[in-house]
């Protein structure tokens, strides 16, 4: 079964330490579906193209399904709440090779 990815960038963020709350919520409800962090804050990016170096976040899951339904959840969706104003984020969630 394909594993299935969250890809969060985030192009523009004003003032990261709002995003705190929104962090932490998420990271509870990531981990309660299954989710594991590949690369996220802190990551160094080589951005290339069009790429911005900003935040990008990689969270994997054992499954597509999984990550859609970790993405509909009761608790992600209360993180979702939290987002402050003042930033952009590019959100996909993709399905894996293999």
């Amino acid at each position: 079964m394909a594993k299935g990815y969250w890809v969060s960038v985030y192009p523009t963020i004003e003032d990261p330490e709002r995003l705190d709350v929104y962090n932490e919520l998420a990271g509870l409800a990531v981990a309660a579906a299954g989710g594991r962090v590949l690369a996220g804050i802190g990551s160094r990016v080589d951005a290339h193209e069009a790429g911005i170096a900003e935040r990008v976040v990689l969270i994997e899951f054992d499954s597509f399904e999984q990550a859609v339904a970790a993405r509909a959840s009761a608790a992600y969706q209360e993180a979702l709440a939290e987002l402050p104003d003042g930033f952009e984020r590019d959100f996909r969630i993709i399905e894996g090779l293999d």
